[in-house]
């Protein structure tokens, strides 16, 4: 397999990129701040995620944190000493991630504990997958320090939890527990913090092993069906299907299936 355009993991900095085979990932690095995030962290997020992007060996993105938290949204400190232009700066760098994240083609998946705050909020809205520690607490966090959400928050939460659950998420500031959040559709799956990490290594390396082509096709449909007729979103399916079956992929994964072995997909 040919070299990452990115380092191997890297030792130091609050925000880490690498790649191990088809698996790209991204932690936050900062655990003595709860990896609340400055202006140096999201630029560096924004630049993990623009090379990640760029790089077509990556069939899956997974995003972590380092330390008690998977993330505890904006460093308040540093925003309240300058709010005007921290609060530009950190908004900048972080919409650009969210929209970068939103448009990969793989899918996207975060693996979550102890707290997810703020910004994390955003973050998991531009996640395909979200698998929680039954100890994370998650919270909008914004109106308690008199600001509105940012970072695709108020954009992603009506359609993952509806309307009226979305409301009284962000409008009563309380934090929701795993459970709570599973049951509101906020993640995808919960698990004791003990089996956190095997688990998402096992999730990522079942989407690594699966066809690339035909999971973007997948995530593409599902995430525009929203805005579609039935009508429209048929012929969508149905061009996406037709596109997915003149690939090299499919060819082996139909060979695969009659001769009862596992198929070897190449992304192509």
């Amino acid at each position: 397999m040919p070299t990452s355009i990115y380092p191997t993991r890297p030792e130091t900095g609050t925000v880490l990129h690498w790649r191990e085979g088809h698996v790209a990932h991204v932690r936050f690095n900062r655990p003595t701040a709860l990896n609340a995030l400055d202006v140096d962290m999201t630029v560096l997020f924004r630049q993990a995620c623009d090379e990640i992007a760029a790089d077509p060996l990556v069939r899956v993105l997974v995003i972590s944190g380092e330390g008690r938290a998977f993330q505890a949204g904006g460093d308040v400190a540093a925003l309240a000493a300058d709010p005007e232009a921290i609060g530009r700066s950190l908004i900048e760098h972080m919409h650009s991630a969210i929209q970068t994240l939103n448009q990969l083609r793989c899918p996207v998946m975060a693996v979550v504990h102890g707290a997810a705050a703020g910004a994390a909020i955003g973050i998991l809205m531009a996640c395909d997958l979200v698998l929680a520690a039954d100890d994370t607490k998650f919270s909008l966090a914004f109106p308690a320090l008199g600001a509105s959400a940012d970072s695709s928050s108020t954009w992603g939460l009506p359609r993952v939890m509806g309307l009226r659950r979305a409301m009284r998420f962000a409008l009563l500031g309380e934090s929701i527990d795993a459970a709570q959040a599973l049951q509101d559709g906020l993640v995808s799956a919960t698990v004791p913090l003990a089996d956190l990490d095997a688990e998402g290594a096992r999730w990522a390396a079942r989407i690594a092993r699966s066809a690339p082509l035909a999971l973007g096709a997948v995530k593409k449909l599902l995430r525009s069906s929203i805005n579609h007729s039935l009508p429209e979103h048929l012929v969508a399916e149905a061009e996406a299907f037709m596109a997915c079956s003149r690939t090299d992929d499919f060819k082996e994964g139909t060979a695969a299936f009659l001769a009862k072995r596992k198929p070897d997909f190449k992304g192509q």
